[in-house]
This record gives C-alpha cells, structure tokens and sequence, in this order.
C-alpha cells in the first residue's frame, strides 16, 4: 500500500482514531491522515498545560474537513473512551495524548498518572476489546535518561530514567509489550526526539526563544549551551508515524529469551526512534533563529535543570530498514518555517 491512498479507497474504511488531536504533533498527524483520505476521530482533553486557544486553532483547522469528527474526553474516562471505541471501532489507534515536559513532571507528578499511566491503561483495554488491528503510541527519547553511549538504540537498556516524565514513557512500553504478549495486539511504540515545528508547543526552547528574542528579553541557555539536541522536524516525525502504522508490528522470529533484544520482542510488538539522526548544539540552533529573525539573543546562561539529559542523539537504522524512511529536514529549513508561521499566526511584522 502506497503513503498515500486515493480518498475514495481509504473513506471505506474504518476511522483512526488519534489520541491528543488538538495538539502539536496529534493536529499534524491529523491533517496529514485527513489529506490523505483516511477518517479521523480526535479525541482530547484540551487541558490547559499551555494556552488552550492554540489548541482551539489547531482543531479548527482540522473541523473544515468532513471526515474529521472531534470529541472531548479525558483518557482516565473510561467509560466515555469505551463508548468512542463501541460508536467509532477504529482499525489503527495512534496515541499521542499525554501529559508533556520533563520540568512539569517535578511539580505535578499526579498529573503524569493519571494521563500517561490511567489514560493509557484504558488505551490498551479499548484495543483489545474493540478488534484494533495496531496500536502505534508516542514514547519519547527521554526513556534513554542516564544511558550515554551515542546514538541511542531501541536496543539499549532504558532501566534508568531521570524523571517522572520518562518512567512513565518507559511504563507505556512496558504495558503495551503485556498487551501483545497475552492478547496478540499489535503495539508499536515511537520513541520522539525534540520535535519541533510550526503550531509547536508554547513550552518548548523554539517557542520560548523566538517569542523571547522578537521582544527583546532574555532567553535562559540550560547548562550553559553545551546541550546537544536531535532536532526532529514536524513533517519527518508524522512521515514516520504513517509509514509505521500501515505496517502492525510482527513478532521477531529471531528474538531469544536467552538473550533478549529490548528492541523487538517474540510478541507483536516494536519500538522506533524518529529522530533527526543529526544532533545540533544548542548554540548553533540559537544562531539559526538569529539568522532568520535578523535579530540578536540576549542570552542568560545557567546550570543544567533537574531530569535534563545534556545530549541526545538517535540510531533510526531500524526504522530505515523497516518502513523505508529516516528523518533529514535540515534545522535551518525547519526552523525557517516555524518562524514564517509564528510572524504569521501572531501577527509579528
């Protein structure tokens, strides 16, 4: 099957439902399914963890296509989100709603439980009672904490998370592998690396250091700019979504319970990194924002935060070999778009 089927022959089937569609990487994915001819239920809680009106705009973008339909429900509902799955029965279920941000995680953890552990509990329930043919979840590069052998491969260890934030990611793939063990799910689970792009995240460093440089404020460089960041682009990280998705995890005919592979498993079951594969220092993508604003930062420069790891860095051999695709969108480019976007959306001159 092609990346891209014709309307007619996808509006047979059965919706997607995509978990999180209000925010930054769930409205893209959403859009891109949408285009592509699929249905789409989006489900979100539209908490307000940042301004909500941005999560109003993205969905507003997606309510002008017809076969997109909406609904808001928090995942820790469960018997709201069991009737979504008896009223919609998707075929492929992508879950992208969690609660977000490592630094969050140090102040609200309860938060991370209910969201991240709750919710996706009842994500696996609603799969495996409702005949979902793959269940593919956001996980994040941030499992990999304390490990600093680089690039960072799905078949490392990840037994030492440093923060709340991470061991939940790390608890997602952990209940998603139970799954496909004993009921046969399909699980896929996508380790993300720095995502960043038009309609991103309020919280996140291209965000807070275009707003901040656009206003002649500081903007605050964590352990004093010697972080290095595999800086993945929007359309890269749902490029690599879709293609996954079309291809339910299989179980791994070569995987060994005398020596097993964290990466694959004799289940239905896989995990991937998207990432840029290019890790940039902090600086340089300072420096690549100041070229494109033509403005200069006033940096403040400090220690490294709590739960902050200082590098990452992704091997997606697995998912080149697997799906046919690796991230490569340059940060210059990227970073290009964000900003034409943000002048656009904000009204900036």
């Amino acid at each position: 099957m092609s990346s891209h089927e014709s309307p007619a022959v996808e509006g047979d089937r059965p919706p997607i439902l995509v978990t999180g569609a209000a925010g930054f990487i769930g409205s893209h994915l959403s859009r891109r399914l949408l285009a592509d001819g699929f249905r789409v239920v989006g489900i979100d809680n539209l908490n307000d963890y940042y301004d909500v009106r941005l999560k109003l705009d993205r969905l507003a973008t997606l309510k002008t296509h017809d076969n997109f339909r909406f609904q808001q429900v928090d995942l820790a509902d469960k018997p709201r989100l069991t009737r979504i799955f008896e009223e919609s029965g998707p075929t492929w279920v992508v879950n992208l709603a969690a609660q977000a941000g490592v630094r969050y995680s140090l102040t609200n953890p309860d938060a991370y439980v209910q969201s991240n552990l709750v919710g996706f509990m009842n994500i696996l329930e609603g799969c495996r009672h409702h005949g979902v043919e793959h269940l593919v979840f956001a996980s994040s590069s941030s499992v990999y904490g304390a490990n600093t052998s680089m690039p960072f491969s799905v078949h490392h260890n990840v037994d030492h998370p440093l923060s709340l934030y991470a061991a939940t990611k790390k608890s997602n793939e952990l209940m998603a592998h139970t799954y496909a063990h004993l009921f046969r799910l399909p699980c896929t689970g996508l380790r993300f690396f720095t995502v960043y792009g038009p309609w991103g995240r309020p919280d996140m460093a291209l965000f807070l250091f275009t707003k901040a440089i656009l206003e002649g404020k500081q903007i605050d460089v964590f352990n004093h700019g010697k972080m290095r960041r595999d800086f993945t682009y929007i359309d890269d990280i749902v490029e690599g979504i879709v293609r996954v998705m079309r291809q339910p995890a299989r179980p791994d005919p070569t995987w060994s319970s005398q020596h097993p592979d964290p990466g694959t498993s004799n289940a239905p079951y896989r995990n991937y990194n998207i990432g840029n594969n290019q890790p940039v220092e902090l600086m340089d993508f300072i420096r690549a924002i100041e070229k494109k604003l033509g403005l200069e930062a006033r940096l403040n420069f400090m220690e490294i935060q709590p739960g902050d790891v200082p590098e990452t860095y992704a091997d997606v051999s697995d998912l080149a070999r697997d799906v046919g695709f690796s991230p490569a969108t340059p940060i210059e480019e990227g970073i290009g778009s964000f900003i034409d976007w943000y002048r656009d959306y904000f009204r900036v001159p």
